[in-house]
């Protein structure tokens, strides 16, 4: 019987080790990628000290080519001025809100885009789903997959740090009518996709979110 106790108590110990290894410390917020403010009208603020050694991007980032040669000066003066920016953490946050923004609007979702995106970027997306919306159609569209991310610029002037990615990707895009005819596309043919959106935050602001403040087509 003790031996059995034993067994079991060692057991425990085991489980609750692999546990606290898996969740850390999280707070239940790991999810939520990081977007930034409107950037519009960035309020007035004194320069921003330097508050962290002046210090480059990861090597690993670049070795993997993850950062263009341009972007190295800007990344190193927003880490500078936030001690908590750190180039890889800040993709993977860019990457997951890629993904958000793209299915809100396919969706129609206006609520989800409004906290994801500034006023700009906000009301581009809202005149495209109202004219969708008129014609009656319905987007299925799926990202497949995120082939690559890569900042392309990055610069940081009056506590404003704006972080420009290219994102390649592959999208299958399918369009219905509103009685769910097919008018275009297939969910079995992703299309390859090639997309340069710029992120800002306001360094000073309490909220570490990051928002969409423009969008393009790479050339």
């Amino acid at each position: 019987m003790s031996i059995d106790i034993i067994l079991l108590a060692m057991v425990a110990v085991f489980v609750g080790l692999r546990l606290f290894s898996v969740l850390g410390q999280r707070s239940g917020h790991e999810q939520e990628p990081r977007m930034p403010r409107p950037v519009e009208s960035p309020p007035k603020l004194t320069p921003v000290p330097q508050t962290v050694p002046d210090s480059a991007p990861s090597s690993e980032a670049e070795i993997d080519g993850l950062v263009a040669p341009a972007a190295a000066a800007g990344l190193r003066k927003i880490a500078s001025a936030d001690s908590s920016f750190e180039i890889n953490g800040f993709l993977n946050g860019a990457q997951s809100a890629y993904r958000m923004i793209l299915e809100a609007f396919w969706k129609g979702d206006r609520d989800d885009l409004a906290h994801l995106v500034d006023d700009d970027v906000r009301d581009s997306f809202f005149a495209a789903i109202d004219a969708r919306e008129q014609e009656g159609h319905v987007l299925d569209n799926r990202l497949v997959l995120i082939e690559r991310t890569q900042v392309e610029n990055a610069e940081f002037r009056s506590g404003m740090a704006r972080i420009t990615l290219r994102f390649d990707a592959d999208i299958a895009a399918v369009t219905h009518d509103k009685d769910g005819n097919l008018i275009a596309g297939s969910l079995s043919d992703a299309v390859q996709t090639h997309d340069v959106w710029t992120f800002a935050r306001n360094v000073r602001d309490a909220d570490p979110n990051w928002l969409l403040v423009e969008t393009d087509e790479a050339s």
